[in-house]
């Protein structure tokens, strides 16, 4: 399959590009396309054969569920059975915007969409070019992450190429995605909310609005084997790199990472250390007394502590970094949680395959 790639200007003359990735859509194809989180892999959600293309594009298990992307409210009520009370105050609060609801579904929703449940994942992207693309398109959009399974999230066109072409029909092009984590995930179908995974709208904004809500201890820990999960994320390895990586919490982390990053580039590993802006020359000395002596020791920068939200923006580009620069080995620092600092420890957690090193 050739994989056409358009770019987008933000104008009227993208109208043509719409009409064509909305026809691919109706067709049966696949588009992957910019929202204001990561970039989307998009197939018709009412459509099991396009659900099951996308699986397999992805080379996804087909009982991670899909997320229904929507371009109004309008649109949601063929889709779930009911909208408890909840729901209505979390969409009039924040949507369009990076937060996925999960409602149960109703007939309308195929079960290759939702991974076999009676839930279905909602989400109103707030992207012009996704509100745009989906109402060319004219049906629900189900969408994961462009990526390959497993892989780091995708936040420019450029990483969905890396991974998806000549799998799909087109790409849709529109520059770096602004937050660069996934949507938060709220479980609105039990009578107290539950946050399946963390993003940009943190508990504390969800608890303002709605009182108690909980978190699914999967956000912490690797969830249970043999759980149905009920929504992206939940079950399998995801924002992986190649590397074997490794988090470090505590008080002493970067004292551990010092010493555990010595060992394993004098051992012939390339070696790399995932750090702060506030951090990184404690580890630059390291890395130039390795260098003299012919061992590899990379830094990578995430951002500012002081600015949790320049972390989740480079994360997931980091993470593909190692890859691309050949990393084996990554010690990589741990973050403070609250706010979106909880979406990026979920994700490190992850990343890590839950390798943790406590210190």
């Amino acid at each position: 399959m050739k994989t056409r790639f358009c770019r987008l200007s933000g104008g009227p003359e993208d109208e043509e590009i719409y009409r064509e990735a909305g026809a691919i859509i109706r067709e049966g194809g696949l588009v992957a396309f910019p929202t204001e989180t990561v970039y989307g892999l998009g197939g018709n959600g009412l459509s099991g054969a396009s659900s099951a293309k996308i699986y397999a594009a992805k080379g996804r298990p087909s009982d991670n569920p899909l997320i229904l992307h929507i371009a109004g409210m309008e649109e949601l009520p063929a889709l779930v059975s009911d909208i408890p009370d909840a729901a209505k105050r979390l969409a009039e609060a924040f949507w369009p915007g990076p937060m996925t609801l999960i409602f149960r579904k109703s007939s309308l929703v195929p079960p290759e969409t939702t991974g076999g449940l009676d839930t279905v994942a909602v989400r109103m992207p707030s992207h012009p070019a996704a509100q745009r693309f989906i109402r060319a398109a004219g049906v629900p959009i189900a969408a994961p992450s462009a990526n390959l399974s497993g892989r780091p999230s995708p936040t420019t066109a450029k990483h969905v190429r890396e991974d998806l072409d000549g799998r799909i029909d087109m790409i849709l092009d529109g520059g770096p995605a602004d937050i660069g984590l996934e949507s938060t995930i709220i479980d609105v179908t039990e009578e107290t909310p539950v946050i399946l995974r963390p993003g940009y709208i943190g508990r504390e904004a969800l608890e303002t609005l709605l009182g108690k809500v909980e978190l699914d201890r999967a956000v912490f820990a690797e969830p249970a084997q043999g759980v149905k999960p009920k929504a992206p994320g939940m079950k399998y390895r995801h924002y992986a790199p190649k590397a074997e990586m490794t988090l470090v919490e505590g008080a002493f982390a970067a004292e551990a990472i010092l010493k555990e990053a010595a060992a394993s580039a004098r051992a012939g590993r390339r070696t790399g250390i995932l750090c702060s802006e506030e951090t990184k020359d404690r580890y630059s000395p390291l890395a130039e007394e390795l260098g003299a002596e012919g061992f590899s020791l990379k830094l990578f920068c995430a951002g500012r502590r002081s600015d949790p939200e320049s972390i989740a923006h480079r994360l997931f580009g980091l993470l593909r970094q190692f890859d691309e620069d050949g990393i084996e080995v990554v010690w990589a620092e741990s973050f403070d949680e609250g706010g979106i600092g909880t979406a990026v420890m979920n994700r490190l957690r992850k990343a890590a395959g839950y390798r943790i090193m406590r210190t």
